[in-house]
Formats: C-alpha cells, structure tokens, sequence
C-alpha cells in the first residue's frame, strides 16, 4: 500500500510515495485511488502535458481548485509559494523533484499556492487530475518573476 510522505511542509501539500510492482513484462503503478484521503475532493478533470527540457511554466494558483501531479516520463521541479491568508505556512516556498530519477509520487497541490514548474530533462509528460473541471475565473496567473514570490527559476541551471 502507498503512503503519505511528511516531507511536504507547506500546509496542505501532501506526497504519496507510490508502490512499484515489477516483473519481466515491465511493471504496474497505482496512483490515485477514490478512497484515498488526500483525494477528498475528488475527480474533476485528467489532463497531461508535455514539455521540453528547460520548459519553465510558472505561475499559476487556482481558488478553489486541487491539483494532483503525476510525472511518469522525464524530470521535473515542481514549486509551490503558499499565498493563503490564513495559512500558518503563507510565505513559504517549497520545491519537489518528480520523475524517472525520483522516487515515484504524486503531488497534492491545494488551492491558494502559487505553483508552477521546470523540466529538468524531456521530453517530460505531467499528467494532472483536477477536483474541478477548467475554469478560467478559478485561475489567478502571475509573471514568472513576480516579486513578491522572488523565486528564481533559472538556480541551478547551467545556460552553457
């Protein structure tokens, strides 16, 4: 069985280290399951996308909206700036790795983090689930060198 990972610090954030079942054929993952608690809020929308080594998209929070992350191909840094009002953790900013490199995870993003991310090696695919389908008046979208975030999305990238 999976389990929740309490290397997440920002409120809300949850990471569920995911179980591998391997054999000679390749392997099988679970995921999500409609009975997990971090998926309360459940099923809205599945989306994937696919993005180029360097691909920087960033940022973006939603009202009322969760994601959840899922990276099966590729790396990615996923970073998330809590912009809640009432969050014991408003201010912090925190990354996670995902990918082939990485432990495999699935990421909960709450609604009121600004978030976004870098791949770090592609072709990289997210596939993202939504408690809610699109809305465009649930999404607030901010410069990817907001100020008052000051994340700096190029560290640790060498531009050679």
């Amino acid at each position: 069985m999976a389990r929740m990972t309490s290397d997440a610090f920002i409120d809300g954030v949850v990471l569920k280290d995911l179980v591998t079942h391997p054999d000679e054929r390749g392997y099988f993952r679970e995921l999500i399951r409609s009975t997990d608690d971090f998926f309360a809020e459940g099923f809205g929308q599945w989306s994937c996308s696919r993005m180029n080594t360097g691909v920087v998209k960033a940022w973006h929070l939603h009202r009322r909206q969760v994601d959840w992350w899922y990276v099966p191909m590729g790396n990615l840094k996923a970073v998330m700036h809590d912009l809640r009002e009432d969050s014991p953790t408003r201010g912090q900013t925190q990354e996670v790795l995902l990918g082939d490199a990485y432990s495999p995870r699935v990421l909960r993003i709450p609604p009121g983090l600004a978030h976004g991310c870098r791949v770090l090696e592609g072709p990289c695919l997210l596939f993202y689930i939504t408690s809610r389908v699109y809305d465009p008046d649930d999404e607030i979208r901010m410069a990817h060198d907001d100020p008052g975030i000051g994340y700096d999305w190029l560290k640790g990238y060498d531009i050679r």
